[in-house]
């Protein structure tokens, strides 16, 4: 079995799954406070952005400090629990088979679901966008190439993060310890990115990236902005060696049972 069928399997067990409605519901409660809202945008010019520009990345910012990350540690403890239901682990390790195949496989999927759930916030932005461009004939509406650099930055920038919770989905056999772990290390990023040393946090990379373009965009704020080096070398460290330790542990503990 090669490995694009191992992850065509994959994207076949969440078919029924939960995850796909919880992404879509955290992004559509993201929106909601920032469509009623909206008159506050207004009150940012002060800060040299627009209020187009400041209702997207307001939202972005949300979305990056908490709740995309919040929504993708559920997400995997749920993709790592669709193994072990019923034991389904010990079926797949009795194939001929490479486990890391099979892991990351598993990552693949939930790369996907990331960028899945980036899309849906995309689209949720448009339609909160034209909502408040007809309520104060405004237009709130920006350009989809600029939103879409913006979404991909963002994914970009999650890989290590993604990384490092799966590994702790693999790792830690207990699903509320390790979404438990990954929700707490979730709430530090917004103090790490004010520090020198936010490049060694990948929880605080996906936020870091969007107060910097906010930085860009409101010229009466300073910001600290992305510089590739040392940051692009250890979150390639970073990723990898998560990816590793999830390799390595992968169905360590039912082969052990």
């Amino acid at each position: 079995m090669n490995f694009l069928s191992l992850v065509s399997i994959e994207f076949q067990k969440i078919r029924r799954s939960k995850i796909l409605p919880i992404l879509l519901t955290a992004v559509v409660i993201l929106w909601i406070p920032s469509v009623f809202n909206v008159r506050l945008n207004f009150g940012m010019q002060a800060e040299g952005i627009s209020p187009e520009h400041n209702f997207l990345i307001q939202g972005l910012l949300a979305m990056t400090w908490f709740m995309f990350p919040a929504s993708m540690v559920v997400g995997t403890v749920l993709l790592s629990q669709t193994e072990r239901t019923n034991h389904g682990i010990l079926k797949m390790l009795a194939l001929p088979l490479r486990t890391a195949w099979l892991c990351m496989a598993k990552f693949i999927v939930l790369l996907v679901l990331a960028a899945a759930q980036i899309l849906m916030n995309v689209g949720v932005y448009y339609i909160g966008a034209a909502i408040v461009s007809h309520t104060e004939h405004y237009s709130f509406l920006l350009p989809f190439p600029f939103v879409m650099r913006e979404a991909g930055m963002m994914l970009l920038a999650s890989i290590p993060m993604l990384a490092f919770f799966w590994m702790l989905a693999i790792c830690i056999q207990t699903p509320i310890f390790s979404m438990g772990i990954g929700l707490a290390s979730i709430v530090p990023s917004v103090l790490v990115i004010n520090t020198k040393l936010w490049f060694a946090y990948p929880m605080s990379y996906p936020f870091f990236v969007i107060t910097a373009e906010y930085g860009k965009l409101a010229t009466n704020l300073d910001t600290a902005q992305v510089s590739l080096f040392p940051w692009l070398p250890v979150a390639v460290f970073i990723a990898a060696m998560c990816l590793l330790i999830a390799c390595l542990g992968f169905g360590r503990a039912e082969r052990n049972t």
